[in-house]
């Protein structure tokens, strides 16, 4: 006979392996679950990049420039007469300074068109390039954009091996990246990384469309290619984010859709020309919406305009709120900026606005600028 003391015994014995065989199972679930996931991880990452960039990094050239500083003599800057005179009574002191710099590159053709960053290039006296195979030439400057940060330089070579171009619209964040360059002068650098955002704006112009990536960009990156894990470039390394001068994971590079672009017309005219609107514009806030009474937060608003220019001629004025060019919807005024860029000039481009409530549809003679600074009326 069970005493009650050791039936009570009984039940708790029992209740606590049926607690610990639940425990068990929940920390302890079976191997092809564990598999399972493992692979859902795993899914998409290549085993290795060698093959990748053995075929890519001869078409990665390194590049060196010499630039060549007039030294200031007075405290007072250039044009000072005290400048002079230090120049004429100290005639051995030294007159110039050379500074040296060292970005990457990669070849467009096989007839040695050279694609790199303006910042590398675009002040440069003289410009080095050595080729993968080791062999090294003078180029010269075919032409260099400082809004896109995109130059075009030229060797005297043939049967180069060209870099093969993508297309940056088809990456997709989470995609694999590679970065090839001369990092601190060390030669054929790659590094990997993964495509953190797109259309990143960092503030350095109006023309910000940067895919931003994790893979170590440093300085000698700039101008050497960003490639997918195909092989083929896909953007132009050109920027990275620290406070202290090396990399933090955050790196910029321009979309190779929109260095081709800019690349072409520099090969064809050395310089790009750009259309211009002429107009002052800030974004839509949902405060400045309900002050103009808008249903929605859309639009840029014209907050200055150039008396004469395009956008005055086609009947634009000062207060309206632009929401369409040639049937876009616009969201922002950068959105207008690159619009009016992008067209050609001497064409004529739809425009709606909203003036008092109302929706007009205008049109604007896109023009090209001219050199000397406009005024923008008060009046």
């Amino acid at each position: 006979m069970v005493s009650r003391r050791e039936f009570h015994l009984t039940i708790a014995a029992a209740a606590l392996a049926g607690a610990l065989a639940g425990v068990l199972w929940v920390r302890a679930p079976e191997p092809e679950i564990v598999r399972t996931a493992t692979a859902q991880v795993l899914e998409g990452r290549p085993g290795s990049f060698a093959a990748v960039a053995k075929r890519t990094m001869p078409s990665v050239v390194n590049i060196f420039t010499t630039q060549r500083v007039r030294l200031r003599r007075s405290p007072f800057g250039p044009g000072d007469p005290f400048d002079q005179f230090f120049r004429d009574f100290f005639p051995e002191m030294p007159q110039e300074q050379e500074r040296q710099s060292l970005g990457s590159g990669f070849i467009m053709d096989p007839d040695g068109t050279i694609m790199t960053n303006h910042h590398v290039v675009g002040t440069a006296d003289e410009i080095k390039v050595k080729l993968g195979d080791g062999r090294s030439f003078a180029a010269k400057l075919v032409g260099s954009d400082q809004r896109t940060d995109i130059a075009v330089i030229k060797v005297d070579a043939k049967d180069l091996p060209a870099a093969e171009v993508g297309n940056s619209d088809t990456l997709a964040v989470g995609d694999w990246v590679l970065a090839i360059g001369n990092p601190f002068g060390l030669e054929e650098t790659v590094t990997a990384g993964i495509v953190s955002a797109k259309e990143r704006v960092i503030g350095a112009g109006a023309y910000d469309d940067f895919i931003q990536t994790d893979a170590s960009i440093n300085p000698g990156n700039s101008g050497g290619p960003l490639i997918d894990a195909d092989g083929r470039v896909v953007g132009v390394n050109s920027a990275i984010f620290s406070r202290t001068g090396g990399s933090i994971g955050i790196g910029f590079a321009i979309p190779i859709n929109l260095a081709k672009k800019i690349g072409a017309e520099l090969r064809a005219n050395r310089r790009v020309a750009r259309g211009w609107f002429g107009v002052a514009m800030q974004d839509v806030t949902p405060e400045l919406a309900r002050a103009l009474g808008l249903e929605e937060t859309v639009g840029a608003l014209v907050a200055d305009i150039y008396q004469g220019g395009p956008a005055w001629k086609g009947g634009i004025r000062r207060g309206d709120v632009v929401v369409g060019f040639e049937g876009k919807q616009i969201h922002t005024a950068r959105e207008i900026t690159r619009l009016a860029s992008d067209a050609a000039i001497g064409s004529t481009v739809s425009v709606e606005v909203i003036r008092g409530g109302e929706r007009k549809t205008l049109a604007v003679v896109i023009e090209e600028p001219a050199e000397q600074t406009r005024e923008a009326p008060r009046g």
